[in-house]
């Protein structure tokens, strides 16, 4: 039983080798995969990361049920997880500094709205600022023979995006009844309103996959559709990942709490998993306003 004045040191460990080469072929996979490569490489990184973290956190479990982490080691632990979510935060705000680095600097310069009046007579006589970009470089080049053409249309916001934005509003209320109810030792509760939390980040997957099919199939909105499509999937595909990690990582609490994990007292896995998805929350409530609003 560790005390206030003894820190658990666990063993040595392979498992941060195995978690980096997870991640690196992952990475390595991805970029391959959207260049039109298989996607195994990717799939090997995802199943190696995958394995290596159900074995990391599992560990980690076993060795906080067995009394083994004093509350020096805990403090370490909300250390650990707010530095994560600060660099998801730097994460997300390259990207949307790349957005508005396209829409409030390059696009003025390139209709020689800038001190400089030559860009707009040098790189793309006659454009105008505007936003969505519909004519691309390409198109302005090549015309019907472009590859890389602008969407025809872009996604309404006030449809999928908008009942999305409701769900994971919904979400961050019901995650938080949850937390309410462990605290007062209502373990019933507490599984109820996860579950539903759960369910909702499982509805908004399935509406953000409904909303990249109309993307792609009817609005001619894809990966290569200019810069509006790069900046619209890097920051909506992304932030689909995380929404993905962060149900899953309140599904293995949900499973845990069934089992009868946590307590008034002791709960931090699942405080940490509930932080991560209120932090997954606001950077939609961005994207909202900053993609879908004002990209229309």
């Amino acid at each position: 039983m560790a005390t206030e004045g003894n820190y658990y040191v666990p063993e040595q460990s392979k498992l941060p080798l195995f978690a980096a080469t997870g991640m690196g072929l992952a990475a390595l996979g991805a970029g391959q995969w959207v260049q039109g490569q298989s996607p195994m490489v990717f799939v090997a990184g995802a199943l190696v990361l995958a394995f290596t973290l159900y074995t990391w956190f599992g560990l980690v479990i076993k060795e906080n049920r067995a009394g083994l982490a004093s509350d020096q080691l805990k403090r370490s632990y909300v250390w650990g997880m707010t530095w994560f979510i600060f660099s998801e935060v730097m994460f997300f705000a390259a990207f949307f500094g790349a957005l508005f680095y396209v829409r409030v600097l390059v696009l003025p310069w390139l209709a020689g709205e800038s001190p400089n009046e030559m860009t707009n007579q040098l790189l793309w006589q006659g454009f105008e600022t505007n936003w969505p970009l519909f004519n691309t470089p390409d198109m302005a080049i090549n015309g019907d023979a472009a590859q890389f053409k602008g969407p025809d249309d872009i996604i309404d916001p006030w449809h999928l995006p908008l009942i999305n934005t409701i769900i994971l509003l919904a979400s961050s209320v019901t995650v938080h009844f949850a937390h309410t109810a462990i605290k007062n030792e209502n373990r019933q509760k507490f599984t109820t309103w996860l579950g539903i939390t759960v369910a909702l980040g499982v509805i908004f997957l399935f509406f953000q996959a409904e909303e990249y099919i109309e993307a792609y199939q009817e609005l001619g909105l894809t990966l290569e559709s200019g810069i509006f499509g790069t900046t619209f999937f890097m920051l909506t595909g992304f932030h689909g990942a995380h929404v993905f990690m962060g149900t899953f990582m309140l599904a293995v609490q949900l499973v845990r709490g069934f089992k009868g994990h946590f307590s008034a007292d002791d709960q931090f896995g699942f405080e940490a998993a509930s932080w991560y998805w209120h932090f997954v929350d606001v950077v939609w409530v961005g994207l909202f306003i900053f993609v879908y609003v004002l990209g229309s």
